[in-house]
């Protein structure tokens, strides 16, 4: 199985060394020196890291045979891809490969089923499972543990509490509009 471990972004000075954009939670394992990761667009590599380190705050990584900034520029925004094993797990057990979420059943606490994952997008502040309600119409829901309550692999199920309004905003609105006319209904009685 293949994941995207990193995006290259600008090139850092003149001796071939580039930024990454890490998407990866475990940079020391899937980015240290020796790593011959896949690229797409798949004309960029493979690329074997040559080294490694961490400079304001950035990992800059030079790969074997990228010996100046014209050949750092070259590779910007390519995506860098490793070769995992399926039956491999995070290190952290609140962790979870996106492979391992895609399909799962996303539901409630109380069972009621909301649909289906079968996006994950990356964003910089969170993550966010598209899902694929029952009549076809898709959902964004944040994957933060105020939200994703639980994640149970053996079930094939992701469990939600989602804030009023982040599933389906329409039953709130007639929600809201029914108990007006109720309010209504009552004083027109009185």
């Amino acid at each position: 199985m293949q994941l995207v471990v990193a995006r290259i972004g600008r090139a850092h000075g003149i001796k071939g060394e580039v930024t990454v954009e890490v998407r990866t939670d475990e940079p020391e394992l899937r980015l240290s020196p020796g790593a011959v990761l896949h690229t797409e667009p798949a004309s960029a590599g493979p690329l074997t890291i040559e080294t490694g380190r961490v400079h304001s705050g950035r990992l800059l990584l030079r790969f074997a045979g990228v010996k100046d900034r014209t050949g750092a520029e070259a590779l910007r925004n390519t995506l860098l891809i490793a070769d995992v094993d399926p039956d491999e797990l995070p290190e952290d057990e609140d962790e979870f490969y996106d492979h391992q979420l895609m399909d799962l059943d996303v539901v409630l606490a109380d069972g009621t089923e909301i649909g289906r994952i079968t996006e994950i997008s990356h964003l910089p502040s969170q993550d966010l499972f598209i899902v694929e309600r029952p009549d076809g119409t898709e959902v964004m829901i944040p994957f933060v543990e105020e939200i994703v309550t639980e994640i149970d692999l053996e079930n094939q199920r992701a469990v939600i509490s989602p804030p009023p309004g982040l599933i389906d905003d329409r039953a709130e609105i007639a929600s809201a509009r029914d108990a007006e006319a109720a309010a209504a209904d009552s004083e027109d009685a009185s």
